[in-house]
Formats: C-alpha cells, structure tokens, sequence
C-alpha cells in the first residue's frame, strides 16, 4: 500500500485494522544504544488510550505494547524496531448492519471506490483506533528529543464547540481530563459533552500545541519546509481539517509592520511566524494550532446510500468519541515527534560539517 510511510530517516509505517487481532508499528533509522523500555512507550499509550472516563469512547483497550525487535538488553540496535498492541475489546456485531452501507463523514465511500473492496468492522485501515500505533511509534522519538535536545511539548484544548477556553496555566492541564489550560472550565466541558452524549451527537475542538527548544535550521527548502511538514504529519490525523502555523488566519488582518518579527543580539521580539522563517526553524518555539473536526460516527439518524446507489438512513451503534480533541493530543505531539526527529537527522547528515564550524 502506497501512502502508509512517514518519514525520510527516521520512518514509521503502520499495520492492523481496528477490529483485527492486533496493530503495531515499524520504526526504522533508530540510532543504536539509546535505552528503551516497553515502559518508556506506554506511557505515552496510556494518555491516548480509550475507556477512561465517561466522557470518551467506552472501548475498554489496554493498549499494552509489546517490543518484537530493535531493542537488546534495554538498547536500541539500530535496527528496525517493532511494535504490537493487541486489540482486546472489538465489537464487530455493531458493525454488521452498515456492511453494504456508506457512513456519512467516513472513509468507506471512498474506500471501496478506490480499492474494490473495504473492512467495514469499525473502519478497518480507516479507522482512528490506528493512533495508538502512531503514539507508540513517536514515544520512541520524544524519548531521544527530549534526552539530545531537552526538547518537549506542551498542549491543550482551547476550544471545545461553541465554547472557547481561555488560557490560565500550563498546570491546569494536568489537573483534568479534558486537558484545559483553565480548570474554571471543566465543570462547564463537562455538561457539554454529557449532552452530545445524551442526544448522540458530537462536536469538534481547537488544539493549541508549542514544541519548546527545537534548533535553529530545520527544514529543507523549497518542497520540505519545516511548516509544509508540519501541515503534511498533522494533517495525516484522523479528524484533523486545519493546522495554524504562529499567528496563522490572524495574519489576514495584520499589517507587514506588526507580523514581521524584529530581532535583537539577545533575542526576537516577537513570534509571529510561529518559529518558522523560510522554512526553516529559528530557534524560537514552534507555535501549531489545529482544527478538529467533530466526530463522524453519531447517533443521529443521517441521509446516505448503500452499495448499490438506493437512499438509505444511517445511525451508528458503535462506542465512539463524543470529541475526538479530548484524546488528540497525544498524537499531535507523536506525529511532531517523529517529523522533528527526522529533521534532526537530516540536518546532521547534510550540514554536519557547516555545525561544526559555528561551534
């Protein structure tokens, strides 16, 4: 299958379908005898993994990964290293009445147009359920970016449908569910998604990410800028239908005099460009904000057609996210992780020499 690659160095290809025995992961370009643990990956899984309140889908999936290969006496060989979670709580009878159906806001149209066939048991290949694999993988990334360059993310939910959170404090996100950056929130969060819930519906959300000491210079233009990039891995998200660079839309109303970003010998004065100039990253924090669409799998009776073209009405049975955004996060700075890993990489093999110089 074509399309199911990320990266140049540094790669990750994806394998499983929602409802098989297991997904996993393949990582290749891992430098050797950095330590690695299946704890060091689980963490990570279990910031994403489903089933942990009321408020997200009730899929109950432990998401235990298991290490098959790259890794030997706690290190890291080099090697291609994979990846397995087993799926233990699949519910494919919840799925057998829209076989030869096409859900609305989902893959299987286009799926069966383009391939000739699909799995229909919870999306199959389509499904968000394959995020865990992508969580898995970029833990292995954020690991050695965090203990090479101190580099790490900070996120959180800024906006959840109608209802705009203002930010308070990195703390805040830590101390609820639903990852706000304003505990004054949550109550109110909280009776917004049991009333999606209670009427079947769902909702979208605004995610606000800043990658803290990424390098200066990276990013290969003109094709593989590091903000094209960044649009490209995210965009790869299921659900995902906008990404924001810096100030991104506001930049309509702003004038060349304000955007631009003045630098000083200390420092530059302000961060517009979202830590991207030309491309290339500029030593500031990279600032993202990306749009979430609002789940596709609802209660609520919508129009469609079935295999053969005659109208039908569909509703969907299954256990699903009243808001994909709650449990988002995890994989945003995954997909980050294994894009700035990569250019890392990259960098250091094209402009090793040039470094070199400057220190």
């Amino acid at each position: 299958m074509l399309g199911n690659i990320f990266g140049k160095l540094f790669t990750l290809s994806i394998f499983g379908e929602s409802h098989g025995p297991a997904i996993g992961c393949i990582i290749s370009g891992c430098p050797p005898e950095m330590n690695l643990c299946e704890l060091d990956i689980q963490i990570e899984l279990n910031k994403r993994k489903p089933g942990t309140s009321i408020y997200v889908t009730q899929r109950s999936e432990l998401d235990k990964v298991e290490i098959l290969s790259g890794v030997f006496k706690g290190k890291t060989t080099g090697t291609p290293i994979s990846l397995l979670i087993r799926n233990i709580d699949h519910r494919s009878k919840d799925y057998k009445e829209i076989k030869n159906i096409f859900r609305p806001g989902h893959a299987d149209y286009v799926y069966l147009h383009k391939y000739g066939i699909r799995d229909y048991n919870g999306g199959g290949y389509s499904s968000a359920r394959l995020t865990a694999a992508s969580v898995a993988g970029g833990a292995i990334a954020k690991k050695w970016l965090f203990e090479k360059y101190n580099i790490f993310f900070l996120g959180c939910v800024s906006e959840i449908g109608e209802i705009k959170i203002p930010f308070r404090s990195w703390k805040d996100v830590h101390t609820n569910i639903f990852s706000l950056a304003n505990f004054n929130y949550v109550l109110k969060i909280k009776k917004y998604i049991k009333n999606l819930i209670k009427i079947g519906d769902s909702c979208g959300a605004r995610i606000n990410i800043i990658v803290k000491n990424l390098p200066i210079g990276l990013g290969d233009p003109i094709f593989d800028k590091l903000d094209a990039n960044i649009a490209y891995a995210l965009m790869g998200i299921n659900a995902v239908k906008g990404v924001e660079i810096g100030a991104g839309f506001n930049s309509i109303k702003c004038k060349g005099s304000f955007f631009n970003d003045e630098i000083t010998l200390k420092k530059f004065l302000s961060n517009n460009s979202g830590g991207i100039l030309g491309g290339i990253s500029n030593g500031q924090d990279i600032v993202i904000s990306i749009a979430v669409k609002p789940t596709s799998s609802i209660k609520i009776p919508k129009l469609s057609i079935d295999v053969s073209g005659k109208p039908v009405i569909v509703k969907s049975l299954g256990r699903h996210d009243p808001c994909v955004g709650i449990r988002i996060i995890p994989i945003i700075e995954a997909m980050l992780a294994l894009l700035f890993m990569d250019h890392i990489l990259r960098n250091k093999s094209q402009c090793l020499e040039s470094n070199k110089k400057k220190n």
